[in-house]
């Protein structure tokens, strides 16, 4: 199993539309196969921080994944988002 964190700052000004573009995420990643769990959570102390969390039965269900969303995402961050993969033991 791969869990995924990926971290985003939204660029000012753009933390409602950074938040809606990863909620319309969801649902269909949740549906890809291999994705088990794909969930977002916003830092309570500042809008600007977002995370996805996302577990994949394999690292290839993710890449597959991961190449179709990074287009629009680019405009509305500050910085690229961080990926962190963790594997389990």
């Amino acid at each position: 199993m791969l869990t995924v964190l990926v971290g985003y700052e939204a660029a000012p000004g753009r933390q409602d539309e950074l938040r809606t573009e990863l909620e319309a995420q969801l649902e269909p990643a949740a549906e890809l196969p291999g994705c088990l769990t794909f969930e977002l959570y916003i830092d309570p102390n500042s809008r600007d921080r977002m995370l996805t969390v996302e577990q994949w039965t394999s690292p290839a269900g993710w890449r597959a994944h991961h190449g179709q969303r990074a287009g629009r995402l680019a405009e509305l961050l500050v910085r690229p988002a961080t990926i962190r993969c963790l594997g389990s033991t």
